[in-house]
């Protein structure tokens, strides 16, 4: 009887210290998970505000340039010669306006586009992740 006693004892304590270091093995993971997802929102972050950068660094410059370009055609137009010079000047200066504007939001829109893409991917990377883990635990 004492020998049975003892071994459900062995068997008892055996069980119950596999238990505790699955359950410590289990926090440590869960600890690490969430220090890389933590990891990933702030590369994410990181990657989102250094676009936005680029963003409103390539607003600035087109809108000096296009400042710039205002003060040259008002220039031009106030020494024209003629009526018909003044025309051509303006017609010249809204055409090419607008061309720099559409290039400028092309750029923009690809930056934008670049950056979201860019700033998404570790984020996408975490959720593939928890599917993952997700999936092993079923």
């Amino acid at each position: 009887m004492n020998e049975t006693v003892e071994t459900m004892t062995t068997a008892s304590n055996q069980a119950v210290k596999e238990g505790f270091e699955k359950a410590m093995k289990a926090l440590e993971d869960a600890r690490s998970f969430n220090k890389e997802t933590v990891d990933a929102v702030i590369e994410s972050a990181t990657v989102a505000g250094k676009g936005m950068e680029a963003v409103n660094a390539s607003a600035i410059a087109y809108a000096k340039n296009s400042v710039n370009e205002s003060v040259a055609a008002t220039k031009a137009v106030s020494s024209a010669k003629s009526l018909q010079e003044v025309f051509e000047i303006q017609s010249d200066f809204v055409k090419a306006s607008f061309e720099a504007y559409m290039a400028e939001m092309t750029k923009s829109s690809e930056l934008i586009a670049g950056t979201f893409k860019d700033s998404v991917k570790p984020l996408n990377e975490r959720l593939t992740a928890t599917v993952e883990v997700a999936q092993s635990i079923r």
